[in-house]
């Protein structure tokens, strides 16, 4: 399945390991564009120099680990899609570019279910997806959660569980099926 990750689900580094890790396991083949990842990088600037820093490195891995994960759209061609908000239409017509199956996406209401499926493609919360993933595949989803468990206590100092962790993250129904 190809699953085109909005900058949204980028941006929260919990959420990111996750989605990214079950990625990297082959349990579904990421997408995004040089904007989506251009968004992410311009959202933590708010938290500081240096984490736009941390954040273009960690794009700069991305791209090395996952070289063909990039679909770039013309300006040209997005004339043709219609969102809601305007500033979300790369998405939309990236996914379709890239051939993908599904938009992932904390942004419901800016991805209307008709209009991806006009595109024939899906939303897919990262939640309700991770969920999915791990019921297919429990062992690798456990092995990638408990990697993200394991740096994030390391990072914070914090003696997460892993079910406040994901709960954090936004992954409460995954941080339940992994507790």
């Amino acid at each position: 399945m190809r699953v085109m990750i909005d900058a949204c689900v980028l941006y929260p580094t919990v959420m990111r390991e996750m989605v990214i890790g079950c990625a990297a396991a082959d349990l579904f083949a990421p997408r995004w564009s040089a904007r989506i990842l251009e968004e992410w990088a311009r959202a933590v600037v708010k938290l500081g120099p240096a984490q736009e820093v941390i954040a273009r490195g960690e794009i700069t891995r991305l791209r090395a680990d996952f070289p063909d994960a990039e679909v770039n759209v013309p300006e040209s061609k997005l004339a043709r899609f219609w969102l809601p908000d305007p500033d979300d239409v790369h998405v939309l017509a990236a996914a379709v570019h890239g051939s993908c199956d599904a938009i992932m996406t904390l942004n419901n209401k800016d991805f209307p279910g008709n209009v991806l499926a006009e595109e024939g493609l899906l939303r897919v919360n990262p939640d309700a997806f991770l969920l999915g993933l791990h019921g297919e595949a429990p062992d690798v989803v456990a092995g990638v959660a408990a990697g993200v468990l394991v740096e994030a206590r390391r990072l914070s100092g914090q003696d997460w569980t892993m079910r406040g962790l994901l709960k954090k993250a936004r992954l409460p129904r995954l941080g339940k099926a992994l507790a």
